[in-house]
């Protein structure tokens, strides 16, 4: 079993439910979701370019995937983010946009958002304690030959590469694409996804998303409420 915390809109938010549409399944349920009607790309191309990201389901990285430590568990790790996520207070993401990081596509933040980076952050180091240190597999899996040294430090120290300096929040919406085929994903995707990108993007919630077993699907577990701000003029 592996855990990992993410950012995930509920499962009734309009972009969760678009962005489930384009993967193909719903990480809430497990459930296949047919493929969308698109001009210009058929249901095999579509899933093929969605294969990676549909596994993990439809989320932004706080703190990457890990197994638990030992000593810990899954039912001290769920108190722990209950109370966590009672003491960050919520905000909004102004506007995400499709945007090509390397070979894929995802919807990233426009501009930095502090409280987003500052959320990351603090999820890497509070709960570095559940996490177990990878063994020499797993850092292979990382192609650190490939990684920045500071990228490798990062590995080493807190199980992930893209963490602090290096994070750069996004939501995944395909696997590489490749430069033939890009112009027509990117079609698509704006196609797709730009009705429900005009609005900010509430985050007040964080996620616990479980793995069973190595390459099973992602599952949603539990989602928790961030404060909201007549919590905390109340407080």
């Amino acid at each position: 079993m592996r855990y990992a915390i993410y950012f995930a809109p509920p499962s009734s938010d309009p972009l969760t439910r678009v962005a489930t549409n384009w993967l193909g399944r719903d990480a809430f349920t497990d459930e296949t979701v047919e493929a969308p009607a698109i001009s210009g790309l058929n249901d095999a191309e579509i899933a093929f370019h969605t294969a990676s990201p549909r596994r993990y389901g439809f989320h932004g990285t706080l703190k990457a995937p890990f197994s638990l430590a030992s000593g810990m568990s899954e039912n001290e790790l769920v108190t722990e983010l209950a109370s966590f996520s009672g003491s960050v207070q919520s905000f909004e993401i102004p506007k995400l946009s499709i945007t090509r990081i390397g070979a894929f596509f995802a919807l990233v933040p426009d501009n930095p958002v502090a409280e987003l980076e500052d959320l990351a952050a603090r999820c890497v180091r509070d709960f570095e304690a559940y996490r177990a240190p990878l063994d020499d597999a797993e850092i292979e899996r990382r192609s650190p030959q490939h990684l920045t040294p500071p990228q490798l430090a990062n590995l080493q120290r807190w199980g992930y590469p893209y963490v602090f300096e290096e994070f750069r929040f996004h939501m995944t919406l395909t696997g590489p694409v490749g430069s033939a085929d890009a112009p027509r994903i990117e079609q698509a995707l704006h196609a797709f996804f730009d009705p429900v990108l005009s609005e900010p993007v509430e985050v007040r919630n964080i996620a616990l998303f479980t793995e069973a077993e190595t390459g099973a699907p992602f599952k949603v577990h539990t989602l928790f409420p961030l404060l909201a701000d007549e919590q905390r003029r109340y407080a």
